[in-house]
């Protein structure tokens, strides 16, 4: 995954949504390697160190990625709501 901006605050909408995709995108990803990783866990392709290790960095990179979907849920929310003031 990309760097991370933590601070939205001068991106616009259609920037963030664009990390959404590209968050979304990367969730789909790590969701196939951690289907490859138990797949080759079962054909005994790997220890069970190395699955052990690996589990490890997809739970963390998931946690991650999870977090960065409610910061950008919350962005869209916000903007949205924005753009409702704005308009009344």
């Amino acid at each position: 995954m990309q760097p991370w901006p933590e601070d939205f605050s001068a991106c616009g909408l259609e920037e963030i949504v664009r990390s959404q995709t590209e968050n979304r995108a990367w969730g789909k990803e790590l969701r196939r390697r951690t289907n490859e990783l138990v797949n080759n866990r079962l054909s005994k392709h790997i220890s069970q160190a190395d699955y052990t290790n690996d589990r490890e960095q997809f739970h963390k990179d998931t946690q991650e990625f999870r977090r960065r979907a409610t910061i950008l849920e919350a962005q869209i929310v916000r903007h949205t709501v924005r753009s409702l003031r704005v308009e009344r």
